[in-house]
């Protein structure tokens, strides 16, 4: 496996965690960019051997390398590490028992409903606070639909589901909330809030330009109720040098943190 430029190569990596789970990395991931991403984080955040077991059969290296966040441009290196990791591109949700056809309030009613797994899902360092949790306004009432807390940075993170595409105009409406968790409801201690904005459906391009003028810290996932990824996983991956990419910011502020 290559260096990506910590001063910390492979063979440090390897040592840094048990033979047991270096074993499921080996003989589990296909390419050194892959391995590479599950030595890392298994170092860095302690993944215990069910863990690592759970995180490589959920993909997990695809679903957050890959993800859509403003995090690059709005975050200082010292927790950009942190919130990689706690937002996903993908999420799935097949433990639901849902149809394919369902709706909005029906997909937030089943995830509250399962809420244990829907926080496995989520990355499993996330507490439940509320669904359609109240915001007041100006004398007006706004409802996000979920409300969680994110404990590796300690922030609040706002959810938005969505059964449709994503649109635009929607990450104003998240802005909005954020900006209302930051003023009322976060904490002197607590970080700036985080909201997710999960689709049914997402164009990759439309996302990349809507973020662009982002102000306040957004990813955007989608979801499905069946245990597959979406097609363009398949038919379209990220170049291995995007994927490098990621690994480099990645390592290096792991690097700012060391």
């Amino acid at each position: 496996m290559r260096n990506i430029g910590t001063g910390q190569n492979s063979n440090q990596l390897v040592r840094e965690i048990s033979w047991s789970k270096n074993l499921i990395i080996l003989a589990r991931c296909k390419d050194d960019l892959e391995r590479e991403f599950y030595l890392r984080a298994t170092a860095r955040f302690g993944w215990t051997k069910a863990v690592l077991q759970h995180q490589v059969d959920n993909k997990s290296y695809e679903k957050y390398l890959l993800n859509q966040t403003n995090f690059d441009q709005t975050l200082t290196p010292a927790i950009r590490a942190q919130a990689v990791l706690a937002v996903k591109d993908h999420y799935t949700f097949d433990f639901l028992g849902l149809a394919d056809e369902h709706s909005e309030r029906q997909l937030e009613q089943a995830l509250v409903a399962n809420l244990r797994r829907f926080l496995s899902e989520m990355g499993g360092a996330f507490a439940f606070i509320g669904n359609q949790y109240r915001l007041e306004v100006g004398g007006q009432e706004y409802f996000v639909d979920l409300l969680l807390f994110y404990r590796r940075l300690r922030c609040l993170v706002a959810i938005d589901l969505k059964i449709g595409a994503f649109e635009p105009e929607h990450k104003g409406k998240m802005e909005f909330y954020l900006e209302a968790l930051d003023c009322q409801e976060r904490m002197p201690e607590e970080n700036a809030p985080i909201g997710i904005i999960i689709w049914r459906d997402k164009n990759t391009t439309v996302v990349e330009y809507a973020l662009r003028t982002a102000s306040r810290l957004i990813g955007v996932a989608t979801y499905t109720v069946v245990p597959e990824l979406p097609e363009a996983y398949r038919t379209e991956p990220p170049s291995p040098a995007a994927i490098a990419e990621r690994l480099q910011a990645w390592a290096e502020t792991e690097a700012v943190n060391a």
